[in-house]
């Protein structure tokens, strides 16, 4: 027990020395709790299974005499409504600043790893007179299994604006970022390679002189580099060609696109085994400042999936996030925030073979688990 106490003693201390940076905008003579215990009871919470305030309350109440061993709460356990109030005020930037810092050191990105960019809407956060639900554009370390950082998309703006914004903060040196054909911006494939990057970027109609010079240079080109897969899963056949180009012919104002090297098209054709389904067929093109073989541009383009699979797919299943219906001031974005915390840590704990939702009710049940869960925090 007095193990277990030092390992928690030790991990939160971690914690404070990041989260701790947050400004606390209450006045000091209302307080009746620290920011700190706050903070680290709302992520604590929702690692063990917590997707309101009302459950933060509830999960803080049931497990009051395990959170005073490391907690100073001299006023008992704060309520749903303290939990909301501080949750929807505390400064969101500050908030994403400390998450990215914290990830930073936790990730160890290895060379020429999947750093895929993409956004997900938050349906249930839309409030009345809004123009759209909250969407968040978030970046995604393929190998370490964990999100690098998050920024909230402007009501009136789109994902173009976020994804700079998001590089700008992000330590991505010697990796390959993927993004779909809304990231296709001079200005990003930029800003990716002043980052000491590479960039993977998806072409579509919305940059549709590139998207025909592209399909010209595989319709007229001689020096072309393939290279097939095939793949049987759940009842179905993926055939997948990559071809590359390197020697360019067609591409109209290339050098616009900074260090631009290699297009790439990737043809599939998915046949359903025992079925009535009709034969997918689909062609996508890319660009890229790689210089590689055919076979490792099939991998990255295909990794970049796992933004999809294993962290929106996760968020909404396990988290329950798409439901959520937070939606005054801060609170969708902060909340989110801490469901990607609780998430990088889940997803890290190797020892036991369960998902993801399960690990968040193991360590509601178990503080034995729920301290191995937190011990991965490095600071």
């Amino acid at each position: 027990m007095i193990i277990n106490t030092l390992l928690i003693l030790n991990t939160t201390n971690k914690l404070k020395t990041i989260f701790g940076q947050i400004p606390d905008f209450r006045r000091s003579h209302k307080q009746l709790y620290d920011l700190e215990s706050i903070l680290l009871i709302g992520i604590i919470s929702v690692i063990c299974g917590a997707d309101s305030w009302n459950e933060m309350e509830n999960y803080a109440c049931s497990k009051e005499d395990f959170l005073r061993s490391f907690l100073d709460l001299p006023n008992g356990i704060p309520s749903h409504d303290t939990f909301n109030r501080v949750f929807s005020n505390i400064d969101s930037n500050h908030f994403e600043t400390c998450f990215i810092e914290w990830v930073s050191i936790l990730a160890q990105l290895k060379p020429k790893e999947i750093i895929a960019i993409d956004g997900k809407t938050i349906r249930g956060a839309k409030a009345s007179g809004k123009k759209s639900p909250v969407h968040m554009v978030s970046a995604w370390a393929n190998d370490n299994n964990m999100v690098l950082g998050q920024v909230k998309v402007s009501e009136k703006s789109n994902e173009i604006t976020a994804i700079p914004k998001l590089l700008e903060v992000l330590s991505i040196k010697d990796t390959i970022v993927t993004i779909d054909a809304m990231g296709c911006q001079t200005d990003i494939a930029e800003r990716i390679i002043k980052k000491q990057a590479d960039y993977i970027l998806a072409v579509k109609g919305n940059q549709e002189q590139l998207y025909q010079d592209i399909e010209d240079e595989f319709r007229f080109g001689k020096q072309i580099q393939t290279h097939l897969s095939e793949e049987l899963d759940h009842g179905r056949i993926e055939t997948r060609r990559c071809s590359i180009i390197t020697d360019f012919k067609f591409i109209a104002g290339g050098n616009k696109w900074k260090n631009l090297t290699t297009v790439i098209k990737i043809e599939s054709i998915r046949e359903f085994k025992n079925s009535n389904k009709l034969t997918e067929k689909a062609t996508r093109y890319y660009i890229s400042s790689l210089d590689a073989k055919p076979e490792d541009f099939q991998n990255a383009i295909r990794s970049h999936w796992g933004i999809e699979n294993k962290l929106h797919w996760t968020l909404d299943v396990a988290f329950c996030e798409d439901a959520s219906r937070k939606r005054i001031g801060n609170a969708s974005q902060n909340f989110s925030i801490l469901n990607k915390i609780a998430l990088n840590l889940l997803k890290n704990e190797k020892s036991s073979k369960i998902g993801v939702k399960s690990r968040r009710l193991n360590a509601g049940w178990d503080n034995h688990y729920l301290i191995k869960v937190l011990n991965l925090m490095k600071v």
